[in-house]
């Protein structure tokens, strides 16, 4: 029932219960306000109920038509931040200075210079480089990982909400890791959306969509190998590998049900600032598959960042051969190798990636906007003393006290600064 109807009816239940002789005209045309003034102006209303029905369903239509058309506007001017950071890698010297005299880990202070960027992003992602199985298997480095669930807690605490782990690593405690870390997330953290990891079939056949003010965004994850470790025997599909069967099935259904793609794939070449044929082949996969952006993972070092574009002006939603952003790594966010020589500072360096999506006018999903934020890994032997810093927020002094320069030592703000520019050129600045 429209407000003209209702006005009209509780104007007639108004004359019959007075007992007035009046028409149902004489009625309408005496009532006082504006409304019933404007419904006889506008709409002729009689007695006749065929009339008052029409007059009800043109009314509903326009104010439904006003409705979906605020929608659109809305929809049209949606705009989501995204951001993701790279490898969580816990080394030994890491998980001593977590490890209070009590015999309590905990990580937030890693974090600490980071949280405000990562939690005010709509949606931020990390690679958690290694597993997270709990003291219960014991807490281990390399060359096989181990993290207590206190790591997942400081990630919560962060403020993100999309945790990859589909990495070499993902096997390093064989089926009870992986038991144990799924379980972790589930009972603890169940917001958190948990991509690269099944703790069954469904998981494996599931893809995740998180819809972010009305705009659905595809996050897929996978990891190039296990470092050899066979899966278990009863969990055959525990890790998302990059299989071509797999990730153009995926990519599909990605296709016909979000308005928008990430691909996070763990590939590449350690320790390699540039990229290899097999990123490259996966990369033209992607493409063809219709993702819009990939941020890779694995390489440990930063690796540049392309725009592909197609022959359409400005960037376009990719259904195929179109438009895709990659960030080939973005190297590690936090780690302290045991390793020494040339080289070793790179891997301290790491980047943020930036982007910004819109749906436009037309209702597609678009990149709006794009940058990467330098950070570096500041690594001490004081109890809780490695964390990350913006490189825009270092300085030589820290520079001076980070103990890494004792296994590389070129490793200065200056050679930090310079190998983002020439990694990045101006788009991190």
């Amino acid at each position: 029932m429209n407000k003209r109807t209702g006005i009209l009816i509780a104007l007639l239940l108004t004359n019959c219960i007075v007992g007035c002789s009046s028409t149902p005209e004489e009625v309408v045309a005496g009532a006082e306000g504006s409304e019933a003034s404007t419904v006889l102006e506008n709409s002729s209303i009689s007695s006749d109920s065929s009339t008052l029905a029409e007059s009800s369903e043109s009314t509903d239509t326009q104010i439904s038509g006003t409705e979906l058309e605020s929608d659109a506007d809305t929809q049209a001017s949606a705009e989501v931040t995204l951001i993701m950071v790279g490898d969580i890698l816990l080394h030994d010297p890491i998980e001593k200075v977590a490890k209070d005299e009590a015999g309590n880990y905990n990580y937030d202070f890693i974090f600490e210079h980071m949280k405000d960027d990562i939690s005010a992003a709509d949606i931020a992602l990390v690679n958690q480089e290694v597993i997270i199985g709990g003291q219960d298997l014991g807490v281990s480095g390399y060359p096989a990982f181990n993290a207590p669930f206190e790591i997942g807690d400081a990630l919560v605490n962060t403020g993100f909400d999309v945790v990859c782990h589909a990495t070499n690593h993902s096997l390093d405690k064989g089926k009870r890791g992986i038991v144990n870390c799924y379980d972790y997330w589930q009972q603890n953290h169940p917001e958190i959306t948990v991509v690269g990891l099944n703790g069954d079939e469904s998981d494996y056949e599931n893809i995740d969509i998180i819809e972010k003010d009305g705009i659905r965004i595809a996050i897929l994850n996978y990891t190039y190998g296990t470092n050899g470790i066979s899966f278990p025997s009863d969990m055959p599909h525990a890790v998302d590998m990059l299989e071509e069967a797999k990730v153009e099935k995926d990519l599909a259904y990605a296709e016909e049900n979000a308005d928008f793609t990430i691909v996070c794939p763990h590939w590449g070449t350690e320790y390699s600032l540039g990229t290899d044929s097999s990123q490259k082949k996966w990369t033209e996969i992607f493409r063809a598959g219709g993702a819009d952006l990939v941020i890779g993972t694995h390489p440990h070092v930063i690796e540049p960042i392309e725009m592909l574009e197609d022959d359409e002006q400005g960037i376009t939603n990719n259904h195929g051969g179109g438009d895709m952003l990659v960030y080939y790594s973005l190297g590690n966010f936090v780690s302290w190798t045991s390793s020494s020589g040339s080289g070793i500072a790179n891997r301290n360096v790491g980047g943020m990636a930036m982007v910004t999506i819109e749906r436009g006018a037309d209702g597609e999903v678009v990149i709006k906007d794009h940058s990467v934020k330098a950070l570096v890994c500041h690594d001490t032997s004081a109890e809780r003393g490695v964390t990350v810093y913006p490189l825009s927020e270092y300085s030589e002094e820290l520079a001076g006290e980070n103990e890494i320069r004792f296994q590389d030592s070129s490793f200065t703000m200056k050679y930090c600064v310079e190998l983002c520019d020439k990694i990045w050129g101006e788009l991190w600045k």
